[in-house]
């Protein structure tokens, strides 16, 4: 990992851009890592775009603003791909990955001249199978940990017992394995 990974997460006001955020850097944690989580965003409503951010580095992090170049970029909700500027800022040897059942070559047209990696995972699919709602954050957590590598699936399962009970830790570990092994790039 280099000296500091960091994660910009796009989604819209409710559907736990944050909570998939803090939900990796409390996993990186469980890997004695330093990490920050936290959002961006006002007195948006529900559906509005809002973005969080993540940072995890194996020395203390100094920074402290939004993230502006990320590693990676996380797109929880596809249609926010028209009306927000979600690639601003990654780096070329950077990775986008997006909610969407499309193929990543696919996906590749909308960004001809990009040199990014893209992934692409189905995560509202694989929640509504699962969870039998559209909730999809924790699943692009799948998916980003796939992309990365940055922690692995046995420290997102012991942070998902952690802030989860029961069953609906059960099940939300589920659509994070699910998404981790659905996800792909192209």
């Amino acid at each position: 990992m280099k000296k500091i990974l960091e994660v910009r997460w796009h989604g819209r006001g409710g559907q736990g851009a944050w909570t998939a955020s803090e939900l990796l850097a409390r996993a990186a944690v469980h890997e004695e890592k330093y990490i920050q989580s936290f959002p961006e965003f006002g007195p948006e409503r529900m559906g509005a775009p809002v973005a969080a951010f993540t940072r995890i580095s194996n020395e203390p992090i100094r920074l402290h603003c939004a993230v502006y170049n990320p590693d990676v970029v996380v797109v929880l909700d596809p249609t926010l791909l028209k009306t927000v500027p979600v690639t601003e800022g990654l780096s070329e040897s950077g990775k986008l990955i997006i909610n969407s059942k499309e193929d990543p070559a696919e996906v590749r047209k909308a960004f001809k001249e990009a040199k990014f990696e893209i992934w692409t995972v189905p995560a509202t699919e694989v929640a509504i199978k699962i969870l039998g709602m559209p909730i999809t954050s924790t699943a692009m957590l799948g998916a980003v940990a796939r992309a990365t590598g940055a922690v692995s699936l046995e420290s997102i399962q012991k942070t998902v017992k952690e802030r989860f009970k029961g069953d609906v830790a059960d099940k939300n570990f589920a659509v994070i394995k699910e998404a981790y092994e659905e996800a792909r790039s192209g």
